[in-house]
């Protein structure tokens, strides 16, 4: 894979309170140049995210590997996500409005690699602050730039 990538992250969010509205359940995507590189037998996608009416910026870090999932955000925002198959695994997710502590129960991940692509489809339970918010879904497709 070159190094100059299109990432695409895709989420949807189901709430699992009963006061949900169907139309809360549209997913949200993020389309953006990305840099990619390979180290240790993992998979790493460094890009940049603007916060609309905010100054300042959030660099995130994304290593990928068979059964692991993390994602790193620095700046405006500050976490550790980890997502493994059956596993529970709880972080602080600091944004400027506050700290929260963040969940996540991941269900299913699948992680499929080719020479050109890397597609990562991730289920889990969201919790914020020991409650149950969300069953969620990312999807990640990782491609290399055409030259």
């Amino acid at each position: 894979m070159t190094k100059d990538v299109l990432l695409s992250i895709s989420g949807l969010h189901y709430e699992t309170s009963a006061l949900a509205e169907d139309d809360e359940n549209e997913p949200i995507e993020v389309i953006t140049p990305a840099t990619y590189y390979f180290k240790n037998n993992k998979h790493y996608v460094l890009y940049e995210e603007v916060v609309e009416g905010m100054s300042g910026i959030i660099r995130n870090k994304v290593r990928i590997a068979d059964d692991k999932l993390e994602i790193m955000k620095s700046g405006l925002s500050n976490t550790h996500m980890i997502f493994e198959r059956d596993k529970m695994n709880i972080t602080q997710y600091e944004t400027p409005y506050g700290e929260l502590l963040v969940g996540t129960h991941t269900k299913d991940m699948q992680v499929e690699v080719s020479e050109e692509k890397i597609d990562v489809h991730v289920n889990y339970a969201l919790d914020v602050n020991s409650e149950t918010i969300a069953d969620c879904n990312i999807v990640m497709n990782i491609k290399a730039l055409e030259r």
